[in-house]
């Protein structure tokens, strides 16, 4: 499975989950069978709201699921409309998250739990 994961810096399977999946610097992507990771620039960064494309970065890499700490309703749809499930983060590094993913045990994004914009509550 390639799981993806948005962060700041770019710390192998050490790396923390960034804040927002939106305006995060980079993503990881993990293949859970090899054991690989592989990083990406978020080319569809942007500081308004609304004005993200960070969905636009993955597509042709084979993601099968994105895991997150807050992620705005328009990203959701669009990973969800690609096929990729998204799922809240639950460890502290995207080492833990991957082995929790893989065993089970994060819980999936539901529409009803994303962030409302920058500068406004979130889930997260």
């Amino acid at each position: 499975m390639k799981i993806c994961f948005p962060v700041e810096k770019d710390s192998a399977l050490e790396s923390e989950v960034f804040g927002h999946f939106g305006s995060a610097p980079m993503f990881i992507l993990v293949d859970s069978e090899t054991e690989t990771a592989q990083v990406i620039l978020n080319s569809g960064r942007h500081h308004n709201h609304g004005m993200c494309n960070p969905a636009g970065a993955l597509e042709g890499q084979g993601v099968d699921a994105v895991v997150v700490s807050g992620i705005g309703s328009r990203a959701l749809m669009k990973l969800n409309g690609a096929g990729i499930r998204v799922y809240k983060t639950g460890g502290k590094t995207i080492g833990d998250d991957t082995r929790l993913l893989c065993s089970g045990k994060l819980t999936q994004v539901q529409p009803g739990h994303v962030c409302a914009g920058h500068g406004r509550d979130c889930s997260h």
